[in-house]
Formats: C-alpha cells, structure tokens, sequence
C-alpha cells in the first residue's frame, strides 16, 4: 500500500469521473443495512468476508451480494450522502456517480422510487457538502441489449434530473459491445452522453467495439497497450481513458501494481484521468489512487495536476460548469 497521501494531493481539487455507488459502501454501512433489513450475519467481520475475493468473477459476485442488501429508497438515499461525505473529505468538488440500473431491473425494484431517493441524498450532499453530482446510469452487458434498452428508457425518462450518459458494465467478455449499436444510437439521439467500459477482463478489440458505439469516455482500457494501432488512436482522438489501479489488481485483470501501463499512456499522450472505481469494495479511495500512481510510477505534483485538471475536462458537465470548474481548478492551484 502507498504511504499517506500528501498535503498536495489532499488539497488539489478533483473530480472523479468512475465510481460506483454501490461499491463505496463502506463495511459499517452494510452493517446497518443488514440490521434494517434483519439479515443474517450482520457483524463486521462477517460482512468484511464479502469484499474477499481472488478474481474478476469473484468480484462480480460480491458486488451482486453487495446490492442485495439495496431494497428501499431510503437506502440509496443514505449511500449517496454518505458517499458524497467521503467525497468532501477528499476535496472532490464534482463526480459523475455510476448506478447499476440493470441489477436493480433484474431485482424488479420500482426504480422511480429508488431513484427519488438517489436525489434526496444527492440533493441534501449538495446542501451539506456544496458537492456537484450527476448520474450515469449502467446496464449490464452479459443481460443483453434488450435489457439495456430498459434501462436506457430510464434514463431517458429521467434525463432532466441530473442523468448525465449511459453505459455499460460487467463482463465483457460475455456481452461484447457489438450487441449495444441500437442501444447507444437511441442514447446519443436523447442527447446522453455516452461512455463503456471496455479493455478491462477483455482484450483491446473490446475497446476498439467501445470507439466504434461512440463512446465519449473509456472505463479501465487496460489492454489498450496489446495495440499500438489503438494506443495511437487514443493519443490522437483524446478520448479520455478512466483509469482505476487498484481496481485492476484487487480483480486480478492486472497481475502486479509494476505491469500496470498507467505512465506509459501518460508518456504516450494518452487523455487519463485516475478514478477509486468502488472504493470500499477495494478498499481505495481517490486520494489514494493519487498517493499510488505518485509512488509507484514517479509521477510528479505537475503530473498529479495535469490528472486532476483532465478530471474536469472529461467530464459530462455543461460547457459553462466545466470553464466555472475549471477556473476554480486553476485558480486553487496557482495558489497552492
């Protein structure tokens, strides 16, 4: 594990731009969730047992047990201001907060409910913390593109209440982005933007099929770096590339922290911003993905600004919020 993040990293403002909300729930809230919910094993040792596992379908797994516990608005409403809590401390000024709509269709939860309680913990985080948050809303790619559309319609539906793009998640290798074409086309047509992950447990035609939807943004693009014909397309196009290393390790998609191509797309021009993925189901937070590149990949304070300054450029905000924020950005750090 890196050492402590320094002053610098603390203070710099940052966005994050690929976070899952259902992975920041930290132990002690599932804890308190199992209670509510009478379950069983509703100790911290048993529920820490869940965010132990070898590999990127172990991960899967515990990211679906971790949803389970989900079954009322009231409890996405306490997720989100308590994300937006671990938000503030980070000095985190605006994230971009992927909802897996998919598992919530596929539980058959009433997600206008639900999603009445995501902006009542959005809009009391905004209050407390003067945080800004927009939704992603994430279909899961081995369900198929019927059940994407569903979840588009969604987004769609709720597209004026701060649902910001669309994308897919899970398993690619079960649910390659050629199935998606219709789906993200409707998408783009409704004005959403449009990101995927992609090159995360596949290869770089994975990411090729993500460029060829359209997508705005990249999650992961690990395996970017197997292609140097892709590996010049990004450095060319600037589609930025959402990276996330300890996510890739604690799945086991990169074997260790010394293969991970981090500074080789940073040195080969490559638009990247860093990114916790979910948290506390990898036990990381944003500052510390900040600390970790610093330390492992010699990247400078310079480095660690020009990340956090891509962090507001990629993001889906409006024109006019992204040169507000962006002002902020340089503003804050001139000063630092």
């Amino acid at each position: 594990m890196p050492s402590e993040p320094s002053r610098f990293v603390l203070s710099l403002p940052k966005a994050e731009l690929h976070l899952h909300l259902e992975g920041s729930i930290e132990p002690s809230t599932l804890v308190e969730l199992r209670r509510r919910h009478r379950m069983d094993g509703a100790s911290l040792a048993e529920v820490e047992q869940l965010y132990d596992y070898k590999d990127f379908a172990g991960f899967l797994a515990a990211f679906k047990e971790v949803t389970g516990h989900l079954r009322t608005p009231e409890d996405y409403e306490v997720i989100t201001y308590r994300l937006m809590e671990q938000l503030k401390s980070q000095n985190v000024l605006h994230a971009e907060v992927i909802v897996s709509v998919g598992v919530c269709l596929w539980r058959r939860q009433d997600f206008a409910a639900i999603f009445e309680g995501l902006e009542r913990g959005r809009q009391r985080g905004e209050k407390d913390f003067g945080i800004s948050l927009l939704w992603i809303f994430d279909a899961i790619r081995q369900f198929g593109a019927a059940k994407a559309q569903r979840v588009l319609d969604l987004a769609i539906q709720f597209r004026d209440r701060n649902v910001v793009g669309f994308g897919i998640g899970g398993d690619e290798l079960a649910g390659p982005a050629e199935w998606f074409t219709g789906v993200y086309g409707r998408a783009a047509e409704h004005g959403l933007h449009l990101t995927a992950h992609a090159g995360e447990n596949a290869g770089p035609e994975s990411i090729w099929g993500a460029l060829n939807l359209r997508a705005e943004r990249i999650g992961h693009g690990l395996t970017a770096g197997q292609d140097p014909e892709l590996i010049e397309e990004l450095a060319e196009s600037q589609v930025p590339i959402e990276i996330c290393v300890t996510s890739n390790l604690r799945t086991g998609c990169c074997a260790a922290l010394a293969q991970h191509p981090v500074r080789r797309y940073f040195e080969e021009g490559l638009m990247l911003t860093l990114n916790s993925d979910d948290p506390a189901i990898f036990a990381t937070s944003l500052v510390a993905e900040y600390a970790l590149v610093q330390e492992a990949f010699g990247f400078t304070d310079e480095h660690l600004r020009e990340l956090a300054r891509n962090s507001f450029e990629a993001s889906f905000l409006p024109p006019e919020k992204k040169i507000e924020f962006l002002n902020l950005f340089d503003s804050a750090t001139l000063r630092a």
